[in-house]
């Protein structure tokens, strides 16, 4: 395909040729500290491979990290849809490294840089400087921990393991082995190797005492028998024999290259997006991360707001790998056999919201664990829809054909709580969107037409007549805000995207045209959702006043469900709709910013991606800073709801992204419109990124000062046409695959 460009002259501005964009780093990626953690959760410091996770506190005396696998999870065979019943995401362990004589120790410091995913604690003690370097290797699927001091013979202590759940400890040489089975039958191992430089390890009932050592390191290996496949009624081989040969192959690796191909593999995904937002005082850089967050809500700190989008990019690369279990609401870190809410799958937005940011940020193999998960879970999920009396259509009749989902579920095929009837839908949403961001048709054709052509034919069949010819979803509800009525909102344009993704896969196939103008006109037949009496957008099919008193302006509830057609979805816009977009606006701002409203992390990570999408900066911008109090995150920047959840980490980046560039308006020709900085708050005057990524399989870079973009270079990973857009400017641009195009405003 030939490179054009049209050059337009508007608003006396030359749409002209430049260098491309390198977008920098700003300030450090660095979440540090001056003390250990003492709370597990809201204060130790993360890493991961995707598959295998800890949680370090930093104590001088007694180190303890706290272990996690992604499988190991209780649960199973739950047809009765009991939320008490399903499974839970379990712990693995703790391993405790005591050092003698490190009560006294000053200077000390943790962090975790985020450009290397490694971890440090570093103190003085004794006369001697000690540093402890912590990272997860997904190359060598190995959780490394390397203890060296600048005095010879300066380790002296013990090593001790405590399994999550009881499992006897075994210590072979400088090797300790931990096997044990789950009540689920699920068996588990988790294996540690010390090796020594200097001095000497001894073995002392289950402990492994060291004595004048130079430098420690140990290597973790863990796994489980859990397999994507429900015939198996996900139980494959025992993991012994694959923990020991991941053990070994990381022991045949000196420490140089294990770090060095770590740091490599990493990069390789972390490296792809770079956020300038502005630089910050000098005051704000001296400060641990503790306490210059409190203080971000008070004085924009453009560094650390890049820091937190970076930190979800970080957290998504170390909790959902290619080959894992996708992050659940924990991500990938637990230190309990109970967590909060299962630490499961909560379908009604939570493992959505963590998925948000996945495309846009460049990190599109990250996403293939949910798919992956999924559709491992189909047979299970269709067995109990399709005897669900709760399920039934207007007629009466059980579902026939397809699947859907319940609130909340685990890895076993098991789910919890009420249906939520839509869910289904958004799940496709997300195989629509890897489409769409990497144009990937045999990922569309093979994996995701397949799982959106069943939920289509479940929608087909559940959907409700209305006298006047219009459908709805019947008996839906708005999550955790009720009333069950017909043609809620949410789940009105949940199925809106659902039929019209499907329309659009159908389209970019070439295939079945029948199919694709059937689901057309059924998604031109659904109930549109209507303005309501104070300019809002009705979150039910009628006005909900009086005795229900949920339709009002002083509703402060914190889940806006009935704005997702302006996001996660795209059918409603201010270009493209703007009499309802405006309908949202009001909504959102009566729910969304109310000194009395109930917001969590998760809701103002939501909000800040609505208001971007509304084009409105300052609350998008708002929605950021406040992630930063002491209500929304963890002095670990984990997300709190209370307690600590993650979706808010992904949501925010999501978020962010949204401000600074969007693409869900598809242009009639059947391409995207990318428009560049829609809502650009006056806090980031000036700045620059590179890597994200647009629809249609486009990467963007972008320089702005004084707050006004100066240029833009647009990449194709596939080839293709856009429609470009900055403020009231727009051009068309066509690239072949791995073209590029540089333009300045």
């Amino acid at each position: 395909m030939k490179m054009e460009i049209k050059r337009m002259k508007m608003a006396g501005v030359l749409l002209t040729l430049m260098v491309t964009v390198n977008a920098g780093w700003a300030g450090e990626l660095m979440l540090w500290y001056t003390q250990p953690a003492k709370n597990v959760m809201n204060e130790a410091l993360p890493v991961g491979n995707g598959r295998l996770g800890a949680l370090i506190m930093g104590d001088a005396e007694r180190e303890r990290l706290v272990l996690n696998e992604d499988s190991l999870w209780t649960g199973g065979d739950n047809p009765s849809g009991d939320y008490k019943t399903m499974g839970s995401y379990q712990t693995l362990g703790n391993l405790f490294v005591n050092f003698s004589g490190h009560q006294q120790h000053n200077n000390y410091r943790r962090e975790l840089d985020l450009d290397t995913a490694i971890a440090l604690v570093t103190y003085q003690s004794g006369g001697a400087h000690y540093q402890r370097e912590y990272f997860a290797s997904a190359d060598k699927q190995c959780l490394v921990a390397d203890y060296t001091a600048d005095n010879p013979h300066s380790f002296n202590g013990s090593i001790e393991l405590a399994d999550g759940h009881g499992a006897a400890v075994e210590l072979k040489g400088n090797r300790f082995i931990v096997s044990g089975t789950l009540d689920n039958g699920l068996p588990y191992e988790w294996q540690v190797l010390v090796t020594n430089h200097g001095g000497k390890l001894t073995a002392s009932g289950n402990k492994l005492e060291f004595a004048g050592c130079d430098r420690l390191t140990l290597l973790v290996t863990a796994g489980t028998s859990h397999v994507l496949d429900s015939a198996k009624r996900y139980l494959g081989a025992h993991p012994h024999d694959r923990v020991s040969a991941q053990l070994d192959a990381a022991a045949r690796t000196n420490h140089d290259t294990l770090k060095m191909t770590h740091v490599r593999d990493y990069q390789a995904l972390f490296h792809r997006v770079a956020l300038d937002l502005g630089k910050s005082s000098d005051a704000q850089r001296a400060l641990p991360v503790n306490e210059r967050k409190l203080r971000a809500t008070d004085a924009p700190d453009p560094e650390l707001e890049a820091l937190l989008f970076q930190y979800g990019r970080y957290l998504l690369i170390a909790c959902s790998r290619p080959g894992g279990l996708p992050a659940n609401l924990q991500g990938l870190w637990n230190d309990r056999n109970d967590p909060p809410w299962h630490g499961d799958y909560h379908t009604n937005i939570n493992i959505q919201m963590n998925y948000w940011p996945v495309e846009v940020a460049n990190l599109s193999e990250c996403h293939l664990p949910l798919f992956d998960l999924i559709v491992s879970q189909l047979p299970d999920w269709r067995r109990e829809t399709l005897t669900a009396n709760e399920l039934k259509n207007a007629d009466g009749e059980l579902p026939r054909r397809g699947w859907a989902v319940r609130t909340s579920h685990g890895i076993f095929g098991d789910m919890g709580w009420k249906w939520d009837k839509t869910a289904n839908a958004w799940y496709c949403q997300h195989f629509w969107e890897h489409y769409a961001f990497t144009r990937d048709e045999k990922f569309l054709r093979e994996t995701a037409l397949p799982v959106m052509r069943e939920v289509c034919e479940f929608w087909q069949d559940q959907l409700k007549e209305l006298p006047d010819g219009r459908l709805v979803v019947p008996n839906g509800w708005s999550p955790e805000h009720g009333p069950t009525e017909d043609g809620v909102a949410y789940n009105q344009q949940i199925v809106w995207d659902l039929f019209d993704n499907y329309v659009a896969a159908l389209d970019v196939l070439r295939e079945n045209a029948a199919e694709r103008d059937k689901f057309a006109a059924l998604r031109d037949r659904l109930l549109v959702t209507r303005v309501g009496s104070w300019g809002q957008l009705l979150e039910w099919k009628d006005e909900k006043n009086g005795a229900g008193g949920l339709d009002t302006p002083n509703n402060h509830h914190r889940h806006t469900s009935h704005l997702f057609a302006v996001f996660p979805g795209h059918q409603f816009s201010p270009t493209v709709t703007p009499e309802l977009a405006r309908a949202a606006k009001v909504s959102l701002d009566a729910r969304g910013i109310a000194a009395d409203s109930d917001m969590r992390e998760w809701s103002l990570a939501w909000r800040a991606a609505l208001y971007a999408r509304l084009r409105d900066a300052a609350n998008a911008y708002v929605m950021v800073k406040n992630m930063f109090t002491a209500r929304n995150t963890c002095p670990n920047l984990f997300g709190l709801h209370p307690p600590m959840q993650i979706d808010g980490n992904f949501g925010i980046t999501a978020g962010m992204a949204e401000m600074l560039l969007q693409s869900q308006v598809r242009a009639a020709d059947g391409g995207w419109e990318i428009e560049l900085l829609p809502a650009l708050p006056v806090e980031w005057v000036n700045g620059s990124v590179s890597g994200l990524r647009a629809r249609g399989g486009f990467e963007v870079a972008m320089t702005w000062r004084d707050g006004k973009l100066t240029g833009a270079t647009l990449k194709s990973v596939s080839g293709g046409t856009c429609k470009m857009r900055y403020g009231e400017r727009t051009l068309m641009v066509s690239l072949p695959a791995g073209g590029s195009k540089a333009m300045k405003f």
